[in-house]
């Protein structure tokens, strides 16, 4: 089974996908969707849609997963996070895949153990799960977390 895992952003989107046999886990590849800061609102979410899209037809995840919008102190920000988060699962739901979707603080949790767990040690996890990935970037690391988290969900209560 193949998993996209989405860590959505407006600035920046990571994405990451893990193959699942059976216990076992395997990297597959990760990235990171900048937009054009310069653009408007509607042309940079169709340019993250196009992106994610050409993600999805290039790895053909047989489900998906997104990170939950956490709320901003700057509601603005929490917005464009809420919007580009919404194209994020669009593009997964359109390509006909099932989206999942978990809290920052559950994916912490599952990948180390305490919701609570720093970004540093998300990544120290990672490489210990996903032996020789290399890492786009944060963004990347957290989509590939929020795959991870989806992986071990399947087959229990979900």
């Amino acid at each position: 089974m193949i998993i996209l895992g989405i860590d959505p952003g407006l600035t920046c989107t990571g994405w990451g996908v893990v193959a699942k046999s059976g216990s076992r886990l395997s990297h597959v590849a990760n990235g990171q969707i900048r937009t054009n800061a310069k653009a408007g609102m509607a042309e940079r979410l169709v340019e993250l849609d196009a992106a994610l899209t050409d993600v999805i037809l290039q790895h053909r995840p047989d489900t998906g997963a997104v990170e939950e919008v956490f709320v901003n102190v700057n509601p603005q920000s929490t917005l464009k996070l809420g919007q580009a988060r919404g194209v994020a699962m669009l593009s997964v739901a359109r390509a006909g895949l099932t989206v999942a979707e978990y809290s920052t603080k559950l994916v912490k949790k599952a990948i180390v153990g305490t919701g609570g767990a720093e970004k540093a040690q998300v990544q120290a996890m990672l490489k210990v799960l996903l032996p020789g990935v290399k890492l786009a970037g944060e963004d990347a690391a957290d989509a590939l977390a929020v795959a991870i988290t989806h992986a071990n969900m399947l087959g229990s209560h979900r």
